[in-house]
């Protein structure tokens, strides 16, 4: 108690951002009748809050991807973009590591026919083309509007291992400049990030950057019902961070109030 009387006085940081663009993605999934945004909208809702979103493009057609992969720079990963896809993984829907067009052209025939086979009805967009990152330290970071308590930020250790290891921690939105810091000190995660037996120290100003860009982001938008940003990769203190994957679910008159 006597820590919590002595903490630090901050307040919610604004960022300037593009409140206009998230408007209109989410004004237009609307339209569709869909709530699951697909992945290259997500990072659209992302970077217009200046979230650090790995170079991507939307391709909807064989040849479009190539010429995206060529654009963005060799190599890339290839994801179905589907709305009736979530977890693309088990879809069999994603590839990784492509050096080159004819790798880029087989990847996006094989997507495809993987989703049609597992779900035959699968409305299909085409694939995401992002830039092949280089490997970070893997985290999460999440929200929930809860009925009562409105959005609750999360913040853990991410990758495959978050549901088994369950590090994480919550803080309710929107959240102060020392709370995002906090969240990440709360979680076991925290001690590898800051060097752990002489390990690499990582960029925690950048996780709490993009910490108090979410809450921003959530406390602006009611329409945002989940958003899952996993794995964020985190470079070593003063190279940053990338969103190499990204969820969001938006609100039906069902789940409001």
């Amino acid at each position: 108690f006597t820590l919590w009387l002595g903490r630090p006085l901050t307040r919610a940081r604004a960022y300037r951002v593009d409140k206009a663009k998230v408007k209109m993605i989410f004004d237009a999934v609307k339209k569709e009748e869909r709530r699951f945004l697909l992945e290259q909208e997500a990072y659209d809702v992302l970077r217009a809050y200046r979230f650090p979103v790995i170079e991507s493009r939307l391709a909807g057609a064989e040849g479009e991807a190539a010429e995206a992969a060529r654009t963005i720079g060799f190599p890339v990963v290839l994801k179905i973009a589907s709305a009736d896809v979530v977890h693309k993984f088990d879809f069999d829907g994603v590839r990784l590591d492509l050096k080159n067009e004819a790798e880029v052209r087989r990847a996006y025939r094989e997507i495809l026919k993987n989703v049609r086979r597992h779900k035959r009805d699968a409305r299909i967009a085409g694939v995401t083309v992002e830039k092949m990152a280089r490997p970070g330290k893997e985290i999460i970071l999440g929200m929930s509007r809860d009925p009562q308590f409105g959005p609750v930020l999360m913040f853990g250790l991410g990758g495959i291992y978050v549901e088994a290891l369950e590090d994480v921690s919550f803080r309710l939105a929107p959240i102060r400049e020392y709370s995002a810091m906090a969240m990440i000190k709360k979680t076991k995660t925290h001690k590898i990030l800051e060097g752990f037996r002489g390990g690499p120290v990582y960029d925690l100003e950048a996780i709490a950057e993009c910490l108090k860009k979410l809450s921003q982001l959530v406390v602006d938008f009611e329409d945002i019902q989940e958003l899952d940003i996993n794995p964020m990769l985190v470079y070593e203190r003063g190279q940053g961070c990338r969103i190499v994957d990204a969820r969001i679910v938006i609100r039906d008159d069902l789940d409001r109030p």
